[in-house]
């Protein structure tokens, strides 16, 4: 196993998508670490204290710049278009829970330099040289 140091961090400028009423922008903060190779981590700032965090495959963000990816709680899709973001091309994110759905639009040239760098760190098919299954599995079964 590898060392899973490898960080890749970014703050995008989102919009959250409100049905008949004006986008609201938001920032996301985004964080890939060689601990969770598999994952991208998103902590949504809405301009409270609070921030929301979501856990979302790093193949599913990277599927969905070109094609239309996922299905249940996260999808993802390319637009050439958004609705704030200066007629420039946008990664669509609907993310749905049982209290309801958000739908996203992020810069999709920002969202794709932020995956070609984690890809720079750890190439697609290399992740399992830096998650450690054993420790995993030995910290699940400790906690239950």
């Amino acid at each position: 196993m590898m060392d899973g140091g490898t960080t890749v961090t970014a703050e995008l400028g989102f919009l959250l998508v409100v049905p008949r009423q004006a986008s609201v922008p938001l920032t996301a903060s985004l964080l890939y670490t060689g601990d969770d190779p598999y994952a991208v981590r998103m902590a949504f700032h809405a301009g409270t204290d609070e921030v929301v965090e979501w856990i979302f495959a790093r193949d599913l963000l990277t599927a969905g710049l070109t094609d239309p990816a996922g299905k249940g709680d996260v999808r993802t899709w390319p637009s050439p278009s958004g609705h704030g973001h200066g007629g420039e091309p946008v990664l669509n994110i609907v993310l749905s829970s049982p209290f309801g759905e958000a739908h996203f639009e992020a810069p999709m040239t920002a969202m794709a330099e932020f995956l070609r760098r984690t890809y720079d760190a750890i190439p697609a098919g290399r992740e399992g040289e830096f998650f450690d299954i054993g420790a995993e599995l030995d910290s699940l079964l400790w906690r239950a």
